[in-house]
């Protein structure tokens, strides 16, 4: 697995090694001791799946408080998404940026994203199926979100029209988002 760093410290871009032939493909997309020997050691307890049937679903910028809060390792299984993370940690020096990945079941990337960053994505393609890894399980009362189109974030989404969901049609901007971080 090759491991890319991001302009944000802690975010990083992971490719596993795809051995492929006439039938298809095999890759190992997880195994917690070569994470553990890169440094990235997470005990992941939840494994979530969605499914988005049309281009243009934006489900996002989510994320849990302390004590609750997750690292996520995302990946696509089929289809393609900009995927999004926002750095929200108060005292970082990178507050408030974000970085932008495309992931797709063709290049096979996952992103890691660490605590203290919000997360999104927006789908690029029809039937996109997201899976992804988080090293806390889902707590209702710690969940937060920041609007998707921030205009102090200045996020470069692949539209100005998303499919949202009614909670993500009303969640604050950063400026005034709850963040313990």
């Amino acid at each position: 697995m090759d491991i890319f760093e991001t302009k944000i410290n802690d975010v990083k871009v992971l490719v596993p090694k795809a051995f492929g032939d006439s039938r298809g493909f095999f890759m190992e997309s997880y195994n917690k001791v070569r994470m553990a020997e890169a440094g990235l050691d997470f005990d992941f307890v939840q494994d979530n799946q969605s499914l988005s049937k049309e281009v243009g679903v934006l489900r996002g910028l989510h994320y849990q408080l302390n004590p609750k809060a997750q690292t996520k390792l995302v990946r696509v299984l089929t289809g393609a998404i900009y995927d999004v993370v926002v750095d929200i940690r108060k005292e970082s020096p990178t507050f408030g940026q974000w970085v932008g990945v495309v992931l797709s079941e063709w290049n096979k990337r996952q992103l890691l994203v660490p605590k203290g960053f919000a997360h999104g994505f927006c789908t690029i393609t029809p039937d996109t199926q997201v899976f992804y890894k988080v090293d806390e399980f889902y707590s209702p009362e710690h969940d937060r979100g920041i609007a998707w189109n921030d205009p102090d974030l200045g996020i470069d989404w692949p539209t100005s029209e998303p499919i949202l969901s009614a909670k993500d049609q009303t969640h604050p901007r950063l400026k005034d988002a709850e963040m313990n971080f």
